[in-house]
């Protein structure tokens, strides 16, 4: 015995044109890109600081991954596929994976900034780091 579930019919695709849906990942990413924000201002802890930015960073994935869809596309390998199939964009793809690289290597980097300024001055609080004013 099965049973047609024709509600779910109804609902739009995440892509088709005029779709709530279709915004969905572009609002994720920028909720992302402002909460990451909102974090750096009032961050009182360099560690924060630095965890906050790779939430901005995660934003830029996010983003990227949403411009290079395409609804149906497949893997951009032309070397299986018939002329005309869909593809999603290559280019968003390479720059979401460099992205992801650059921000694990600047992460990195900005905690060991931040581990060797907190044994030098005794403190990761930005505000209390006098020595450091010009």
């Amino acid at each position: 015995m099965t049973h047609a579930l024709p509600a779910l019919a109804a609902l739009p695709t995440p892509s088709a044109p005029g779709s709530p849906l279709a915004v969905l990942p572009y609002l994720a990413a920028g909720w992302m890109l402002l909460a990451g924000a909102h974090g750096l201002v009032t961050s009182r802890n360099a560690v924060h600081a630095v965890g906050c930015l790779t939430v901005v960073q995660s934003g830029t994935y996010v983003l990227l991954i949403a411009i290079g869809f395409r609804r149906g596309g497949t893997a951009p390998y032309f070397t299986d596929i018939p002329p005309g199939t869909p593809v999603v964009d290559p280019v968003a793809q390479a720059l979401a994976l460099t992205d992801v690289v650059v921000g694990a290597a600047v992460t990195a980097l900005l905690l060991a900034l931040v581990l060797q300024t907190a044994k030098r001055h005794g403190t990761a609080d930005p505000d209390a780091l006098a020595g450091l004013r010009g």
